[in-house]
C-alpha cells in the first residue's frame, strides 16, 4: 500500500515544489506550505514547522520537510529529531537547487553573495525592500549589503524577463550581477529517493 505523504515546505519552494509533485504523478502526496516570510525571522520556522508535524499525525503515514536549516542554527533538527522526520540536506534552499558541491565552490569564490531565486527575483520587493525595513529607511541597504560585492541569480526556469527583473534588484543593490541557471533536478532526485522508498 502506498504510504500517504505529507510535505511541509517552505513557501519560497511552493512552486517548484508543486510541479514536482504534478509531473511524477505523487498522487499521494500533499504540500503544505508555510510564509516565506519566515526566513526574515528564522528563529521562528522550528516552532512553525513542529505545529504543522502535530497537526499532521494520524493523517499521514510519513512527513517530510522541505526546508533546510535556514539559519535557525541547528534548531530546526533538534524538532525533527523529536518526531523522527528527515528534511531536504543543506543549510539553504540555495543549496538545494545547486546541490552542494557546486554552491560549496561558488561560495568560496566570493563570499559577499546575495543569492536569488525564482521565487525571492519575483518577491524581491516584499521580502526584502519591505521585510527588511529599506523602503522606509532607504540607509539600511547599505547597512544590510556593506558586505556584499556581487548578485547571483539562481534561476530554476529560463525567463528572460525574470533575468531581467533579477538584473535590476542587483542595480538597486550596487552589486555585480550574474545569472546562473540550476534547474530543479537536484531537489527532484532527493524527493525521489524519500517518495520510492516509502513506496516499497
Amino acid at each position: 500500500m502506498t504510504a500517504k505523504i505529507l510535505l511541509i515546505a517552505c513557501g519560497a519552494l511552493a512552486d517548484e515544489l508543486v510541479q514536482l509533485v504534478r509531473l511524477n504523478q505523487w498522487r499521494h502526496v500533499r504540500i503544505r506550505c508555510l510564509p516565506p516570510g519566515l526566513h526574515n525571522e528564522p528563529a521562528k520556522i522550528p516552532e512553525a514547522v513542529r505545529a504543522q508535524i502535530e497537526k499532521s499525525q494520524g493523517k499521514y503515514d510519513k512527513v517530510f520537510v522541505a526546508y533546510g536549516d535556514c539559519g535557525t542554527g541547528g534548531k530546526l533538527d533538534e524538532v525533527l529529531t523529536e518526531y523522527g522526520v528527515e528534511r531536504l540536506p543543506g543549510a539553504h534552499c540555495y543549496e538545494f537547487f545547486t546541490g552542494s558541491g557546486e554552491f560549496r565552490t561558488m561560495a568560496d569564490a566570493e563570499p559577499g553573495t546575495f543569492y536569488l531565486t525564482n521565487f525571492l527575483a519575483r518577491h524581491f520587493d516584499r521580502l526584502v525592500r519591505k521585510g527588511l525595513g529599506i523602503d522606509e529607511r532607504p540607509e539600511l541597504k547599505d547597512v544590510y549589503f556593506a558586505n556584499y560585492r556581487r548578485l547571483v541569480f539562481l534561476a530554476q526556469h529560463d525567463d528572460a524577463e525574470l533575468n531581467k527583473l533579477a538584473e535590476k534588484h542587483a542595480r538597486f543593490l550596487g552589486l555585480e550581477y550574474q545569472y546562473h541557471y540550476t534547474g530543479t533536478a537536484h531537489v527532484e532526485q532527493r524527493l525521489k529517493e524519500q517518495v520510492l522508498r516509502w513506496q516499497e
